[in-house]
């Protein structure tokens, strides 16, 4: 399985941005796709997942009602619409796969990884 995420880019807070991960490799039926971010001298934090079918989605309370995961089964490629955005967003966001295979919801941990893409957010 590889992801390939692309979208980061310098925005002003307040602003909009969308992230893609392309997904390739095998069919993701039973998968879970996660966003994930870390900033600066932190820890690497999650940030939202969605199941591949059913669309089941989990996000961190900090981005509720700011950003949305979404996916196009079609182009196997899921998305992090990134809206109303603030400094603290700041950060290198990576995209995950999952294989279904954990009980707990959200995953824990995540069998694929895609590289960084840098989300800048200017005062």
């Amino acid at each position: 399985v590889q992801l390939q995420a692309s979208g980061g880019g310098s925005v002003q807070a307040g602003g909009s941005l969308r992230l893609s991960c392309a997904a390739s490799g095998r069919t993701f039926s039973s998968y879970v796709m996660g966003w994930f971010r870390q900033a600066p001298g932190k820890e690497r934090e999650f940030v939202a997942a969605m199941t591949w079918i059913g669309g089941r989605t989990n996000y961190v309370t900090s981005v509720l009602g700011r950003f949305t995961i979404s996916r196009d089964t079609a182009k196997n490629t899921f998305y992090l619409q990134m809206n109303s955005l603030k400094p603290e967003d700041t950060a290198v966001y990576y995209c995950a796969a999952e294989r279904g295979r954990r009980r707990e919801w959200p995953p824990e941990l995540y069998d694929y990884w895609g590289q960084g893409t840098l989300v800048t957010v200017s005062s």
